[in-house]
């Protein structure tokens, strides 16, 4: 794997505000999927919550706030991803606002915490995504 690759992986991420309900996090959901939309990843999608109840018509249930992100092989996009999150973060007045994000098992929550905090968080969590120094993830060791 070359430096600067990223596996071809899903990222999933959850939104979550304070105080609101399952069709407000529906609606704040879907601004974040539309600025996702505008970048050069291959898919956004709404995140499956598993197989609909036995009986039931045949239709997927979406988990309620939470999206599935198709990066492709770019670890610039993981960046780009994570750089809108940020720019919603911190669009958005009022309740406060928290989008979990997960790669690989890897977990990364941004929310409040001030844009070093946050920096530094993204640093290690992107590092650990990508072929930083021509090893590949996650069988090299990151700090």
């Amino acid at each position: 794997m070359r430096g600067g690759d990223v596996v071809e992986s899903g990222l999933t991420l959850l939104v979550s505000e304070d105080g609101a309900d399952a069709d407000r996090i529906e609606e704040i959901t879907g601004y974040l999927r539309r600025e996702l939309n505008q970048l050069d990843v291959e898919q956004v999608s709404r995140l499956p919550a598993g197989e609909a109840p036995e009986g039931s018509r045949a239709f997927e249930v979406m988990a309620i706030g939470g999206l599935l992100v198709t990066l492709g092989n770019s670890a610039q996009a993981l960046g780009k991803v994570i750089g809108v999150v940020r720019a919603w973060l911190a669009r958005s007045p009022g309740p406060v606002r928290t989008v979990r994000l997960e790669l690989a098992g890897d977990v990364l929550e941004l929310s409040q915490a001030s844009a070093a905090e946050q920096q530094r968080l993204i640093d290690l969590f992107v590092g650990r995504h990508a072929g930083l120094g021509g090893g590949s993830w996650p069988d090299t060791a990151r700090p």
